[in-house]
């Protein structure tokens, strides 16, 4: 219908100008009218190999970040090295019938851009993070592993120091972890305040910016106590990465909900189910299974739920986080 009106006008458009102006008005409108067809049909064109690719991505499930069809994980520094997560890198493989890629950004800060800019599709988000970008990106809750329900902060403090309790923190110089940490900054900094201890004005306080960190500086003497994941202090314990006799525990938080495993918003349905199937279905007590477990400090998964955040969003509203 658009071509016979096209035509109608173009017909027209000649008729009057053969009256009014001669044959060379009538020449000079039909080059016009050409010109303008070839513009539609080379834009037409452009639109429809755009169309063509979209649909393309889109049914093949994968992310129109990369070209070559992997999946990007990412996970936060935790003491570990590509090399010693090469099972779980086989694994997910494996698993999402795709290659993965395990990705290290330096902090949660690094790791929520990169889902932002497509970098990564999937990632390890503490609960004070989740909850930041969740509800400005979108990002969605999978899965967490059992540990992660009841998690704990461990206070730690020189072998030989003089620090028994909270109170005894007055005046001493502290350590937080990430100041985007759950573990290392949002519960040991609500911890403080009930004691009594307000952070601000009772304290010569820094962000070490890790787990790790924080514990080389409690170990080495650079601060006098810490705040640190309860999980991961007894792991740098357990594997001989932190001497037991240079630092000990002398306060523990009380539990909450911490680590979840999300999608950036756009990552595809069946792209997400098989992610949250191939954490959901690792086992205790088959070979393959329990080194991925033992890499990720886990000993089952299950389905993550937004709303039990619930509580932890209280406490960060009333710590002005959120």
């Amino acid at each position: 219908m658009k071509n016979h009106s096209l035509k109608l006008q173009t017909i027209w458009s000649l008729t009057c100008l053969n009256r009014n102006n001669g044959g060379d008005g009538k020449a000079m409108l039909l080059r016009t009218m050409l010109r303008r067809t070839a513009l539609w049909r080379t834009m037409l064109l452009r639109t429809s190999a755009a169309a063509v690719l979209l649909t393309i991505c889109i049914l093949a499930g994968t992310s129109l970040y990369g070209s070559d069809g992997s999946i990007t994980i990412a996970v936060v520094m935790d003491g570990s090295n590509q090399e010693d997560r090469a099972p779980l890198q086989v694994y997910l493989s494996k698993a999402m019938g795709q290659p993965v890629i395990i990705a290290s950004p330096d902090n949660y800060g690094a790791t929520v851009a990169g889902l932002t800019n497509r970098s990564y599709d999937f990632a390890c988000l503490g609960a004070l993070v989740y909850i930041r970008a969740h509800a400005k990106y979108g990002v969605t809750a999978l899965v967490q592993r059992t540990s992660d329900l009841q998690y704990r902060t461990a206070f730690i403090t020189g072998a030989g120091s003089s620090i028994h309790s909270l109170k005894d923190l007055r005046g001493r110089q502290f350590a937080f972890g990430d100041i985007n940490s759950t573990s290392a900054h949002l519960v040991p900094y609500y911890e403080l305040k009930q004691a009594g201890i307000n952070p601000e004005t009772d304290l010569r306080y820094r962000y070490s910016g890790s787990h790790l960190a924080t514990a080389a500086l409690v170990a080495n003497g650079a601060v006098d106590a810490g705040a640190i994941d309860k999980a991961f202090f007894d792991f740098l314990i357990s594997g001989g990465k932190l001497d037991s006799r240079k630092v000990r525990v002398f306060y523990t938080s009380e539990p909450y909900l911490d680590y979840v495993w999300v999608a950036r918003k756009d990552v595809p349905k069946a792209e997400r189910e098989r992610f949250t199937r191939s954490l959901l279905a690792l086992q205790e007590g088959k070979d393959e299974d329990d080194r991925v477990l033992k890499i990720l400090r886990a000993l089952k998964f299950v389905i993550a739920n937004d709303e039990e955040y619930a509580i932890t969003r209280r406490k960060g509203r009333k710590l002005g986080m959120f």
